[in-house]
């Protein structure tokens, strides 16, 4: 029965540790609203991406919208990655977790974004 126990405690521990991971909901964010950030990335560029579901979408003036599905990926419980076939973005990155990575197909571009400071 011990062994029994033990092995369905660790089976909890492996899904549990698989589960994807949403970016944290800022204070004041209702529930049911998608959570929206503002990025600005290196070359001036900024976009909005609303998280909702297992998906997120980006809006970015200059590429206009993107709406992108979750993906395998990230390294850390923190990252998450979204993609369509033109886009691979990865969100949570760096050591506070507020940088992001655009990735575009055509033409190719990587960008590198940091979260916008709260208003």
């Amino acid at each position: 029965m011990a062994k029994l126990l033990a092995l369905a405690l660790v089976a909890t521990a492996a899904l549990v540790a698989c589960a994807p991971v949403t970016p944290a909901r800022p204070a004041g964010q209702a529930v049911g609203n998608p959570l929206s950030m503002q990025y600005r990335c290196d070359d001036a560029t900024e976009f909005t991406v609303r998280f909702a579901d297992d998906g997120a979408a980006i809006d970015e003036p200059a590429r206009g919208s993107q709406q992108l599905l979750r993906d395998a990926g990230g390294v850390t419980p923190q990252q998450t990655v979204y993609s369509n076939g033109r886009l691979r973005a990865e969100f949570g990155l760096g050591g506070r977790g507020d940088e992001a990575s655009l990735h575009y197909v055509s033409p190719p571009l990587q960008l590198h974004c940091v979260r916008a400071a709260a208003p």
